[in-house]
C-alpha cells in the first residue's frame, strides 16, 4: 500500500511530539501544559511527606509540633511553582475576586468564576493539598446549598477540600458537608465575606471576645472541620484557640503559634502594589521585576533590536 500523504499518519521524527507536530528543535509555542513534576524543595522535616499531602498529614504536623505553609494560587504557573517549591497547601481563595478579577472585595466573585481557576490549580499540582473557598452566597442559605456547592468544587473544580467562613452557627453546615464526604476547613476571626456586618477590616477576638473564638473553633471541630484558619486575631487569642482544639490551625495575621501560615501569593511575592496589611511580609518584588522587563521589552521593540537574528526563522 502506498504511503499516506496525511500528516497525521506519518511516522514522527525521533524526539518530536506527534500530538503537536513539533520537530525536535522547536518547542511548543506559548506553553504546553504543566512542566514535568520536580522533586519538591524546602518543607519542614516531619511535617508532611514528599508525596501528595493529605488531611492526616496535616494532623500529624500538629501532633508532632511541625509547621506547614499555605499560599493562594489561581492559575497554572503559580500553582506549579509553589507545588514544586514544597508549599503544602494551596488555596483557590475567593480573594481571586480582588486579585484576579479586579473587584474591590471578595464579595462579587461567583462559583462559576472560581471553578475554572480551581481546575487549573488542581491540574497543575502533584503534591499540594488543593483547597477551594466557597464564595459569598454559595453556602449560607442552607446546609443543602452548602453540600451542593461543595460537591461542585470537588467534582468540577477537582479540589480536595473546601473552606467556609463563619463561627459556631455554621457547625450544622459543616457536619452536613463532612457527612457528604466533603472535607471542610473552617475560617474564623475576621471573615472578609462579612466585612459589612463586622464594620470593616477589624481585628477580632480581643479581650473578652477571645472566648467567642475559642467556642466557635471547638464547635466547628466537633462538627468535623479538619482545620481552623484564623484571620486578624491577636496572637494570644490564636494560641488559646490552637491549644483548645485537636486539629491544625492556620494563621494569617494571627501570630506564630498556629500549625500553618497562609498569605495571598501576590502579597507575599510583591506583585500587588499599594499599602500592605500589617501581617504581610513581602519576599520578592515581582511588581518591580515585571515592570522592568516590560519596559525593556517595549524599548527594544520600538528601537528595532527585538526580534534579533537569533529570534528569527
Amino acid at each position: 500500500m502506498a504511503p499516506s500523504n496525511n500528516p497525521d499518519s506519518r511516522t514522527p521524527e525521533p524526539g518530536s511530539n506527534p500530538e503537536t507536530g513539533n520537530s525536535p528543535e522547536t518547542s511548543a509555542p506559548y506553553g504546553s501544559g504543566p512542566s514535568p513534576a520536580a522533586a519538591p524543595s524546602g518543607g519542614v522535616p516531619g511535617a508532611v511527606p514528599s508525596g501528595r499531602v493529605r488531611l492526616h498529614h496535616l494532623q500529624q504536623a500538629k501532633a508532632n509540633g511541625a509547621r506547614f505553609a499555605m499560599l493562594t494560587a489561581y492559575e497554572q504557573y503559580s500553582a506549579e511553582i509553589f507545588d514544586q517549591a514544597g508549599i503544602e497547601v494551596l488555596l483557590i481563595g475567593d480573594s481571586a475576586s480582588n486579585n484576579v478579577f479586579g473587584n474591590e472585595s471578595s464579595l462579587p466573585v461567583t462559583v462559576d468564576e472560581l471553578l475554572p481557576l480551581c481546575r487549573a490549580v488542581a491540574r497543575s499540582t502533584k503534591r499540594a493539598l488543593v483547597v477551594a473557598d466557597l464564595p459569598f452566597g454559595s453556602y449560607e442559605v442552607s446546609a443543602e446549598q452548602a453540600v451542593a456547592t461543595g460537591v461542585r468544587f470537588l467534582k468540577e473544580g477537582l479540589a480536595q477540600a473546601v473552606k467556609i467562613e463563619g463561627g459556631a452557627y455554621y457547625a450544622p453546615t459543616v457536619r452536613a458537608m463532612v457527612q457528604a464526604g466533603i472535607p471542610v476547613m473552617a475560617h474564623i476571626g475576621f471573615t472578609p465575606q462579612s466585612e459589612h456586618a463586622l464594620g470593616g477590616y477589624r481585628v477580632q477576638g480581643r479581650g473578652d471576645d477571645a472566648q467567642r473564638l475559642i467556642d466557635d473553633a471547638v464547635a466547628l471541630v466537633d462538627a468535623g472541620a479538619f482545620s481552623v484558619l484564623m484571620e486578624m486575631v491577636p496572637a494570644e487569642t490564636a494560641a488559646a484557640v490552637d491549644a483548645a482544639i485537636k486539629v491544625p490551625t492556620i494563621g494569617i495575621g494571627a501570630g506564630n503559634q498556629t500549625t500553618g501560615q497562609v498569605l495571598v501569593w501576590q502579597d507575599m511575592a510583591g506583585l500587588r502594589g499599594g499599602k500592605m496589611a500589617k501581617f504581610v511580609k513581602q519576599y520578592a518584588d515581582l511588581r518591580g521585576i515585571l515592570g522592568d522587563a516590560a519596559r525593556t521589552y517595549a524599548d527594544e521593540v520600538r528601537s528595532g533590536s527585538f526580534p534579533g537574528p537569533e529570534h528569527s526563522f
